[in-house]
This record gives structure tokens, sequence and C-alpha cells, in this order.
């Protein structure tokens, strides 16, 4: 466990280097407030912009133009290296996730999404991982002249892999066959939307698609047996103002079903929706509490906001009744671009 050996739960923050950042922080979270305090960082990989953990295991993409992927292993509270990063055949890689025993990575300059395999300790294996390369554009031609994969995780049943597209505004359900990725379907969302990040509801039968350059949450449903996604409502991010000056960015959904939270950049808010079938209804838009927020994530009944302009991650308690969340504090984290706990 990553809060082994009786020390408490870590939070573990990423950063762009190239920005200020101090590459991967590890902070200790206060059990009754949620509260971070940073205790150590590690610098030994450039922008490592995106976490994922697994057991004892933290990996970090590079978020370069030679894009790479690194794994730590935790051990103390300074992650170390095991080993040298592993090159994803694609540039800019945004965002991984674990399937399979593999580290999936969405790479954004590239348009392509890479599965590299794992030994069995978890750490890479350095071989030439499969790279699956993603085609189309999009209306707007400034954000939108190629492929952008922004987002990949596997859905909830295991089965499948979905891929996020902001430069073809769609989303690519994928399997994992024989170490080869295989597109099984592609879905189409509003033309010129850039769907950014997604979220399955936890009963596993809806997603909730963010989009970055029409700030709109897509209501989808899924069928996990046939591997299926099917739009059915978009929601509106924010009240009011105007559109070209919010680029929402991350998108997360409480484990009970009842609410969704998206950070939009630019107005820096959070917005709550709760959820009412197969629609959203916006209930709150608050501050974020800093900066152009790059990334959240909800941990016992906190969220946990990467600002990225202001250099801080800031925390909120979620009213569990309303989903209205209610800022309790920050910490310093410079040019921070994710959070996760473990």
């Amino acid at each position: 466990m990553a809060s082994g050996g009786g020390r408490g739960q870590r939070a573990y923050i990423g950063s762009f280097t190239t920005a200020g950042g101090r590459g991967v922080l590890t902070a200790a979270v206060d059990p009754d407030g949620g509260a971070l305090s940073v205790l150590a960082a590690v610098d030994e990989e450039p922008d490592p912009s995106y976490l994922a953990l697994s057991g004892d295991m933290l990996y970090a993409v590079s978020e370069t133009d030679h894009g790479a992927v690194a794994a730590y292993r935790l051990d103390g509270d300074r992650p170390v290296l095991t080993g040298p990063p592993v090159p994803v055949g694609g540039s800019g890689p945004t965002h991984l996730s674990l399937h399979a025993g593999h580290v999936l990575t969405a790479n954004y300059g590239s348009g392509s999404v890479t599965a590299v395999p794992l030994h069995d300790d978890g750490t890479l294996v350095d071989g030439p991982p499969a790279v699956l390369r993603h085609r189309g554009s999009g209306p707007v031609p400034e954000r939108q002249g190629s492929p952008h994969a922004h987002q990949v995780q596997p859905d909830p049943g295991g089965r499948w892999i979905v891929s996020v597209d902001l430069g073809t505004d769609s989303v690519r359900v994928c399997a994992l066959e024989g170490g080869a990725l295989i597109v099984h379907r592609e879905t189409a969302l509003r033309p010129g939307s850039g769907p950014r990040h997604l979220a399955f509801h936890p009963d596993g039968d809806r997603a909730y698609v963010l989009n970055e350059l029409t700030p709109t949450v897509t209501v989808c449903r899924w069928d996990g047996t046939a591997g299926l996604l099917e739009p059915v409502d978009e929601t509106p991010v924010l009240p009011d103002g105007p559109e070209d000056e919010a680029y929402p960015s991350g998108i997360v959904a409480s484990p009970d079903g009842r609410f969704v939270w998206a950070a939009t950049r630019g107005p820096d808010v959070l917005s709550a929706f709760a959820v009412e079938g197969e629609e959203l209804r916006r209930v709150a838009t608050v501050p974020c509490g800093g900066v152009w927020p790059r990334a959240i994530t909800l941990a016992q009944g906190f969220l946990y906001v990467a600002n990225e302009r202001s250099g801080d991650v800031t925390w909120f308690a979620v009213d569990p009744g309303t989903g209205v969340p209610r800022r309790s504090g920050s910490v310093e984290a410079p040019a921070a671009s994710c959070v996760v706990l473990g």
C-alpha cells in the first residue's frame, strides 16, 4: 500500500518542471480535515504532468516532445525511480492509466494512444510499445487540425479502453489484444466541442465527457457488453459568461453516483452537478481557490484541485447532501498539474 507502514495516507502531486515545478511532490494527508503538507520532491524526469498509482508503484508521464513514462517505487516519502523512462512512441503524453498489465498513455501532440507492458513486479518493459494512431480532424483549425488524444482509461468492467480525442471530437473504444490496441468503435460528439476528459458513473452505465472547446458536459449511455458509447444530453458547465474564455479541464463523479464535479480554467471555478437520471443539473459554481485548475480528484469527501498558474493545490470539503464544495485550505505546489491519493 502507498500509505503503508503506519505513516498515514500520502498524496502525490505532478507538475511542469519547465514552468518551475519541482517534479513529483509527496504530501502527507490529514485524516480529519484533508489538508496536505508537502514532505519531499523528486525531479529526475521532466514535466511529470500526470500520475497514476497502483499498489506500491507510482507512474508518471513525461509530457515532452519525446514522450515517455516513468515508474517509481514508493519507498518512504521519496518515490524511487525503478529505471530509465520508457519512450511511448508519441509526443506530449498528457494522461495515463493502468490496464491488464500495461500502462496506457494518451499522447496529445501526436494524437495517439500507447500501451507499455509491465513486468510482474510493476516495472516497465523496455521495448517497442503498442501505439494506436488516431485519424481525423475537427472544425476549429487552430485546435483541431489533427488528432489530439487527451485521456485514456479502462471502462468500469475492465474489458474496454476508451480514449478521448479533442482534435477529432470523438471517443474511441478499443481493445487490448495480444499486446496490440485495436479500435472497436468510434463515437462522434458534437463538432467543435473538443472533448478532453471522461468520467464514468459508478453504476457503469453512463459516462460524462467534459468538452474543452465548448464548455459543456456530454452525458452518454455506456454499454459495457457491446462497448457502445451513446451521447444523450449536453449540459453547460457555467451559468453564464463568454464561452471563448472558458476551458474545462477535469471531471469526477462521486462514489455514490449522486454528483459530478468539473473544473474550468479561465473563470477558474468548480461546478457541481446533481445526477438526475440521464441528465445533469448544475447546483453550484464556486471559485477554485487558484488560477488555471488543470485537474481535480476526489478522495474521502474532499475535492483536490491542481492550480497550474497560481502554483498551488486547494482542497474543498463537499457537502454530502448538496454536493456543494467549500474551500478548506491550500498548499504551495509550483506549476501543479495533477494530484493522486493512495
